[in-house]
């Protein structure tokens, strides 16, 4: 029997540190990067996201793929990496990131059971297309949803918005995942159920609405909802 009331009809997935490894792409490359590779792995990841809340606070919005570009030449070049190939190579690596390995089983037993699922990220369409399929997602997924759409990120509530316009259900009937804990936050906030997928045990931001639960991997995912 599922904890959750109303009963959840859609599970909905932010991408990137949920259901794709975003360090994974820097791994391919690390002999090139040397010693330096985990710690501009992280650097592009902050840079990331730090771009797209200055870009939605200061209105100027430009897609995903541009941020992640010019989030991986502030890395390389904060830590004096000359590209010579590589930003090509790890740009193209990023949009075939390796999945989490229950993932795909995850998604799969949720869709089995009946339960509707879809990505919701800030990443373009187009990307997220091509990585949940090299990654073998993609027919356990219904929707890809993406912020292109509005033009604004996460955690922007018409962001979360697009997915009951497209599930055509509830906030309340949609449990959303999410390993970022200030994603985590604004979702909850919305409205949405929401399981925090922690895979690095990081501790709780100090931000109002905790997650429903609270998990290190997908898989207990299936059984948390039950049967339907």
């Amino acid at each position: 029997m599922s904890r959750f009331s109303p009963a959840i009809r859609a599970c909905v997935f932010d991408a990137y540190g949920t259901l794709f490894d975003v360090h994974s792409a820097v791994a391919r490359h690390r002999e090139r990067l040397g010693s330096q590779a985990s710690a501009v792995s992280a650097l592009w990841r902050q840079k990331q996201l730090e771009y797209t809340w200055l870009r939605s606070l200061m209105g100027r919005y430009a897609d995903f793929d541009h941020i992640t570009e010019d989030a991986l030449l502030h890395a390389l070049e904060a830590f004096g990496v000359e590209p010579e190939g590589l930003t090509d190579d790890l740009l193209a690596a990023y949009r075939e990131l390796t999945c989490y390995p229950e993932a795909p089983a995850a998604l799969r037993t949720l869709q089995q059971r009946g339960m509707q699922t879809a990505i919701l990220s800030n990443g373009t369409e187009q990307t997220l297309t091509h990585a949940s399929r090299s990654a073998g997602l993609d027919d356990s997924l219904d929707r890809i949803l993406s912020v292109d759409a509005l033009g604004i990120y996460k955690p922007d509530p018409r962001v979360y918005q697009l997915a009951v316009d497209a599930l055509d259900v509830s906030a309340a009937e949609i449990l959303f995942h999410s390993s970022n804990a200030w994603d985590v936050a604004g979702a909850a906030a919305f409205g949405f159920r929401v399981a925090w997928i922690n895979r690095s045990g990081a501790v709780r931001e100090r931000l109002p609405e905790p997650p429903d639960v609270e998990l290190t991997t997908l898989e207990p995912v299936p059984d948390l909802l039950g049967s339907r």
